[in-house]
């Protein structure tokens, strides 16, 4: 294991929810960060506060449905702090909506945050990941990655694919000791998003987002030697690696 203190995250989603849950726990670990969301105020007000604790960080506001926009939010993270021991891919949109009711901006909304934003953060850690002969990329996935759900029309297929570009990039980047994974919360979590489309059962048994933030630390201190092309379980992972 890679120790973490002084080393470089770049975290998706990182406004609120589970995001905001792993930003802290990275801050606790006294790693630097780069942290992009949608929601400009909310990540700024994050970075003020991880800043008052002595956290070097970086709020990047992006719309990371836009290519040209995630492309410019990564090359800036990386100028700012050089080559990142760890990606963590967490921002979604899930909005339900029918076959009949989808548009092609809102399917493509929805794919381009989920898929196209991790090919993209993901080509452009490539390159210093291999220079550090060292790396970790995570990408948020879900049950709607290996199983279909009624609206969600553009949610699984992107998280479906998100499954098969980790497959292919563990593989590539195995001889390189760059470990890709994804990983599922394994419980339900009481975040806006799942406010929004959770039924009141599931809303019963939701945790707080900050009981998963172990796994995310043991995954950022991981490379191709400890765990890689594996779906994993948030959930379990932080029971069998909790922080100290």
């Amino acid at each position: 294991m890679v120790a973490l203190n002084g080393t470089f995250a770049i975290l998706t989603g990182a406004a609120q929810g589970l995001g905001l849950a792993i930003a802290r726990a990275y801050a606790a670990q006294g790693m630097k960060l780069a942290l992009m969301d949608v929601q400009a105020d909310k990540l700024n007000a994050l970075a003020d506060e991880l800043r008052a604790g002595g956290t070097d960080c970086l709020p990047i506001p992006v719309d990371l449905a836009n290519a040209d926009a995630t492309q410019a939010a990564v090359d800036q993270a990386l100028a700012a702090y050089g080559k990142p021991r760890v990606l963590v891919h967490n921002a979604a949109l899930l909005k339900e909506r029918s076959m009949l009711e989808v548009t092609f901006p809102q399917w493509q909304t929805e794919v381009n945050i989920i898929l196209q934003a991790a090919f993209l953060l993901a080509k452009a850690v490539w390159q210093p990941m291999i220079a550090a002969d060292s790396g970790s990329i995570v990408f948020v996935s879900s049950g709607s990655g290996i199983k279909g759900f009624v609206k969600e029309v553009a949610y699984c297929p992107a998280k479906h694919g998100q499954e098969g570009l980790m497959k292919v990039l563990a593989m590539e980047g195995q001889p390189f000791n760059i470990a890709v994974n994804t990983i599922t919360p394994g419980a339900p979590i009481n975040t806006p998003m799942s406010a929004e489309n959770y039924s009141e059962e599931l809303k019963q048994k939701w945790v707080d987002p900050a009981l998963l933030a172990p796994a995310f630390v043991y995954l950022a201190g991981i490379d191709a030697h400890d765990v890689t092309g594996e779906r994993l379980n948030a959930w379990e992972l932080s029971q069998q690696h909790p922080l100290a």
